[in-house]
């Protein structure tokens, strides 16, 4: 029997552990490197949530690589061994390169202008390191230079990149400003560097990449006195540094013996250098490094709590906030702490009364990301829609997918409309703005271009006019199918019909002769043969998929899919040959399609929703089993932890709403489906102070099959909860066991 002080003892070491556990950062538990790695692009550098500096080494981007550079489109991946310097701007899981502006490069010895070459550090500048020095938290990064014997540290605020260098070796210790520098798809066209005084310059880079025309201003400051500086162009070194446009590097020099230490910041703007220092006197006047390094973690310390997580699994703790992390990496911040932006149509907008937003992969992140966040950052929602119609405004039509104040008109469909009906229905638009959402919407969906023009009258897209033509038109259907939606919800019944006309067209590329969609011809005929598995960007009639994939992409209208496939029978097989088949692609297929069972591919998109789908044939159980399947395949704690393109946040936001019970099969209706949780208990901190809470009761590896639900202690029947129901707070229970609940999920009521 024990006695009583050591019960005491006992008790209180308890309630120790407990409190250090609470205790314990959220941060802490996130991984930057998770996806940094093979198809992942994720950026890895110093950031705060959505702002528009992400600040972060640049590498050598590896011809040797079959995608000929194509993972390396974030600047940066796990596999290099070198770093060229560091950058302000960079992108996070996209298939296409751009950004990585305003290169510094902390230097000594003679000073090189370009580049080092592939593992070659005394061609160029830039320098090899050890993995073992690199370390990342949430808004910070640090690295050890091995060539300049230079410890480098990075974080930032949401306009500012903070750089604190500590030199360990002084011969003619300088900073290489490389405006010149770029990789991907970007070219600069016109750069810029002044002096204004011995620790502050200013200056712009202009380029053309994947964003057409970005105009990038910024202002830099030292935190001790340039006693030199050189200013480059084509080598050549220039004794005037007023000419515009002609200077592309700069080497700054300072007393390394004296002072081994260098603070630098750089504001960045859209619009101007003047507010460039504006931004930078708002953000980071003054302070330590370890200031604004403290003020990062806290606003990622904030912004990760809007969930908490129970689970006795570290590992799965660490894969969920590093998914969090990554979603919260974009949209990106877009106009100066004044307001000001540049829009798509170049002009400068004064004082917007909106967080001006861009960095927005909307195509990819309407499934599951743009849902999540009406659950945890409505505001961010609101701002998202003002952008959108400042874009509409600016350039004609909604954005596709705007960067940096371009558009880049990248993927296919109308997929802000998606995003706009979502908001619409619940609850985010404001009331003043219901009129022009709706007109832009409907604006957008009736253009006489992009195969708008056959959908017009109501006729299907022919593949021989258009490539990629279904995947066009099924995306075309989804957003009709909103603004049929937003129509009915604004009293705008011949509209209404219409559009549901519309988002009905999907059904005429179903090829009966083969049983999938397929491409037809403008004579009426369909494309045959039809290999199903075959896939070529912009050559087939699919977009970074095949006719296995896209044949249960309609999640705007599944139970008509169901009938179309020939009832539940019918679709149940072939939802089981999809995930059953041979994983084999052609040579021609895009890399994206990747994180494969069968030919469901994970790695991609529009495959995201299809696990969900036997839900609404009245099985669950096998729902259940994909999610965990797909959960421990393709999501890790390894830098190749994701199977594909992160996609500013898609990726993530898929296990993200996927480990929480639920997900968004059909973005458009504010109903989650349920699937299998992962965590022992989860609350939710609404904007609305109230609190929604998550707990699976005798969950584990084995027990990943739903046995009943419960909301507010009653009995729930139904397979799926509602967005104005979580929105009410409240506390939804999973029941979980080994084998499949005997009635859950077979009513076809409770079915979604």
């Amino acid at each position: 029997m024990l006695k009583k002080t050591n019960i005491i003892c006992i008790t209180a070491l308890i309630m120790s552990t407990a409190v250090y556990a609470q205790k314990k950062s959220l941060t802490s538990y996130v991984n930057p490197f998770i996806g940094s790695e093979e198809h992942g692009h994720v950026f890895v550098g110093a950031n705060v949530p959505f702002g528009a500096v992400q600040l972060g080494p640049s590498q050598i981007g590896r011809s040797w690589d079959k995608f000929n550079g194509w993972d390396w489109c974030s600047g940066y991946n796990y596999l290099s061994q070198e770093i060229l310097g560091f950058t302000h701007t960079h992108l996070s899981g996209t298939g296409i390169g751009d950004l990585n502006d305003i290169m510094i490069v902390p230097a000594n010895g003679t000073v090189q202008l370009y580049p080092m070459k592939f593992n070659k550090p005394e061609t160029g500048y830039g320098s090899l390191f050890s993995k073992k020095s690199e370390v990342c938290h949430p808004g910070y990064y640090a690295v050890h230079l091995d060539k300049y014997n230079v410890d480098a540290k990075l974080t930032a605020t949401e306009r500012v990149g903070i750089h604190q260098y500590h030199y360990n070796k002084a011969d003619n210790a300088h900073l290489l400003i490389d405006l010149g520098f770029s990789m991907n798809w970007d070219r600069p066209v016109k750069t810029f560097i002044k002096k204004v005084n011995d620790s502050t310059y200013t200056g712009y880079r202009f380029s053309k990449g994947w964003a057409s025309d970005q105009r990038l201003y910024f202002a830099l400051r030292t935190s001790q006195p340039i006693i030199k500086s050189a200013f480059y162009a084509d080598s050549i070194l220039q004794q005037s540094q007023q000419v515009e446009g002609l200077h592309s590097k700069v080497a700054l020099f300072f007393d390394a013996a004296k002072n081994p230490d260098l603070t630098v910041k750089v504001a960045l703007s859209p619009v101007s250098e003047e507010n460039a220092l504006a931004n930078m006197k708002t953000e980071a006047a003054s302070g330590s490094f370890s200031k604004y390094r403290q003020q990062a973690d806290r606003a990622w310390e904030k912004i990760l709590s809007k969930i908490i997580i129970s689970d006795k699994s570290d590992r799965n703790k660490e894969i969920f906030y590093t998914a969090l992390f990554h979603m919260y990496y974009g949209p990106t911040l877009f106009n100066d702490a004044n307001g000001d932006y540049r829009g798509t149509d170049k002009k400068v907008y004064q004082r917007a009364p909106f967080r001006n937003l861009t960095t927005m992969s909307i195509w990819d992140i309407y499934r599951g990301w743009s849902p999540f966040m009406t659950i945890v950052q409505p505001d961010l929602i609101k701002d998202v829609v003002k952008s959108m119609l400042a874009i509409h405004q600016q350039q004609g039509r909604l954005p596709v997918w705007p960067l940096v104040g371009s558009e880049t008109d990248c993927m296919v469909g109308n997929p802000a409309i998606i995003i706009l009906a979502d908001a619409f229905g619940k609850g985010l638009i404001e009331e003043a703005q219901k009129e022009e959402v709706y007109q832009a919407m409907k604006h957008t969906a009736t253009r006489d271009s992009m195969g708008l023009q056959y959908l017009n009258k109501l006729t299907y897209i022919p593949s021989d006019k258009m490539h990629e033509s279904v995947a066009w038109a099924m995306e075309y259907a989804i957003a009709d199918a909103g603004i049929a939606k937003v129509a009915r919800l604004l009293g705008k019944q011949d509209d209404a019909v219409y559009f549901t006309k519309r988002s009905q067209l999907y059904k005429l590329y179903f090829d009966r002769a083969t049983g999938f969609f397929n491409g037809r011809l403008a004579d009426g005929s369909f494309k045959h043969p039809l290999d199903p598995v075959y896939s070529k960007p912009e050559t087939s009639d699919f977009t970074e998929g095949n006719a296995w994939q896209y044949l249960f992409f309609v999640p705007q209208d599944v139970h008509s899919l169901v009938t179309l496939l020939g009832g539940e029978t019918s679709f149940k097989k072939r939802l089981d040959n999809l995930f059953a088949m041979s994983s084999r692609q052609h040579e021609s297929a895009a890399p994206d399609i990747s994180g494969l069972i069968g030919q469901y591919a994970h790695g991609n998109e529009p495959s995201h929703h299809i696990t969900y789908l036997y839900n609404y044939i009245g099985q669950p159980s096998r729902t259940a089993e994909l999610i965990r399947e797909v959960m421990e395949k393709f999501y890790t704690t390894k830098p190749d932890g994701l199977s594909g393109n992160e996609d500013v946040g898609q990726m993530s936001a898929w296990y993200a709403f996927s480990a929480l019970g639920m997900y968004a099969v059909n973005p458009l209706e504010g109903k989650y489906v349920f699937g299998s949780p992962l965590f022992e208990s989860a609350k939710i901190n609404l904007c609305n102070q109230k609190t929604f809470e998550i707990s699976s009761v005798n969950n584990s590896i084995q027990n990943k099959y739903i046995q009943k639900v419960e909301l507010n202690g009653k009995p729930y029947p139904d397979t799926y909860i509602l967005h104005k129901d979580v929105l009410k707070g409240g506390k939804l229970v999973f029941y979980m066991g080994a084998e499949p609940g005997v009635v859950y999920g077979k009513s076809t009521e409770a079915r979604p």
